[in-house]
């Protein structure tokens, strides 16, 4: 496609840049945002360079966070005997969403990927083995994605979280509600058959 202005063609080339949003898209963005009154483009354009600037990761769960301690690691009202270890802060948003868990977390920054190049030093396991030793934390949740890298990494946790004297838990991994049996793959079905519990 031919542009008539540089300025545009450079807009688009940088929103396509962006995850899931193909050319069409980016192209239709930026026009909404040239139409649109000139201060809000720039307090769209203000909001994303104050983000990309200043959040920083929280010193004790090491999720997004506007402070040195994150809102959910400084809200009393949460429990701190739970800790739900996540790959990264999307899981912590997913979860958070549900509105089902009221504990803590734990960011590791990924999962171990040989194949990727990540390693168990490549991710806060370390500081999650520390976390156990300092804080009266009673439950740990593993939540790490259901895969092989994810199983992986459940398995190294669990084994160097040794000297810990809480429980162990993983998350439950089965069929989502509304799947047909048919259509669900056979590692899936497998885990719920395993995992089933009793029905009440």
């Amino acid at each position: 496609m031919e542009y008539s202005s540089l300025l545009l063609e450079n807009a688009v080339g940088a929103l396509a840049r962006l995850p899931g949003i193909g050319n069409k898209t980016a192209l239709r963005l930026a026009l909404h945002l040239l139409k649109e009154d000139a201060l809000e483009t720039e307090q769209i354009a203000d909001a994303l360079l104050k983000m990309r600037r200043n959040i920083v990761l929280c010193e004790r769960c090491h999720n997004i966070s506007d402070t040195k301690i994150c809102s959910i690691c400084s809200n009393p009202r949460r429990d701190e005997n739970t800790l739900c270890v996540v790959a990264d802060m999307r899981d912590v948003l997913a979860i958070e969403h549900t509105a089902s868990y009221n504990g803590l977390y734990h960011v590791l920054g990924g999962v171990i990927s040989p194949i990727e190049g990540v390693s168990p030093n490549d991710l806060r396991i370390a500081e999650l083995v520390e976390r156990t030793k300092k804080e009266d934390i009673k439950e740990i949740i593993l939540a790490l994605p259901a895969t092989i890298e994810g199983d992986t990494t459940n398995f190294y946790i669990y084994r160097q979280l040794g000297d810990f004297k809480g429980k162990v838990t993983v998350i439950a991994k089965g069929i989502a509600v509304g799947d047909t049996l048919e259509y669900v793959d056979e590692i899936t079905l497998g885990r719920a058959i395993q995992n089933r519990r009793k029905f009440d």
